[in-house]
């Protein structure tokens, strides 16, 4: 099933995009309340974009699933958007036995946050989709739905870039929320400046091309956003708790 692209024409007031949030509940919890103070400030609807990768590696996965299902906070409008880890598990969803590698990118730890002890060997391919059929059928058909990609003009809300000098229309899902290189060293963005995670560093990295808001969150502990206004201000921000890996 395609992935939606979500493109609007007007501008709400503001846009707050998460980076990588990756099973870190505490700090995607404790980043939504500082994003509520901020935008208390701001007047009309604020929208709330997760760049995907809401799972795996980090403890939590469900819980920051359960979250991003949840109502926004008021005076907010949430959007989730697919990431290539989210794709992953859909592609284990459907067989198994062809995309174990998911299991070492961190998807042991996101079935063991829903009670599923799968891991490598695997099971028989029917052992293991017995298994997978404890897996919330709500959680499921979310992450199936899960929007891949989210425009307004001159911007794009994406999990991973995009394709230098391919136009926005003829993306593939797969450089969607695979791509790094040549995308990040590129200045060919069909004239959008690209919001996105997926290349992790240690802080939000913002070039007139493009603003990577992944900062490593299960390994650094910190998880950062950015706010986007109409007239293309930008505005940065970041909690800190313990990381998830050691």
């Amino acid at each position: 099933m395609p992935h939606p692209r979500l493109a609007f024409h007007t501008w709400p007031a503001a846009i707050y995009a998460i980076g990588d949030v990756h099973g870190c509940f505490e700090q995607l919890l404790a980043l939504e309340a500082v994003i509520a103070r901020d935008g208390a400030a701001i007047e009309g609807e604020k929208w709330l974009v997760t760049v995907g990768d809401h799972i795996d590696r980090g403890p939590r996965s469900r819980e920051v699933i359960e979250h991003v299902m949840a109502p926004a906070p008021a005076g907010f409008r949430r959007f989730a958007l697919l990431g290539n880890h989210e794709a992953m598990l859909l592609d284990f969803f459907a067989n198994p036995a062809a995309h174990a590698y998911y299991l070492d990118e961190g998807g042991t730890t996101t079935l063991a946050s829903y009670g599923l002890a799968i891991g490598r060997p695997l099971r028989s391919q029917a052992g293991t989709l017995a298994a997978l059929a404890a897996f919330p059928d709500a959680h499921r058909q979310f992450i199936a739905a899960l929007p891949i990609s989210l425009s307004l003009p001159g911007w794009l809300f994406v999990h991973a870039g995009i394709r230098p000098g391919v136009p926005l229309a003829m993306q593939s899902d797969e450089d969607l929320v695979w791509i790094r290189a040549p995308f990040l060293t590129s200045q060919l963005t069909g004239g959008l400046r690209v919001v996105h995670g997926h290349t992790p560093g240690r802080s939000i990295v913002a070039t007139p091309h493009r603003i990577d808001v992944d900062t490593h969150c299960y390994h650094t502990g910190t998880l950062s956003a950015v706010r986007v206004t109409p007239d293309g201000a930008t505005e940065f921000f970041s909690v800190s708790g313990a990381p998830a890996s050691r």
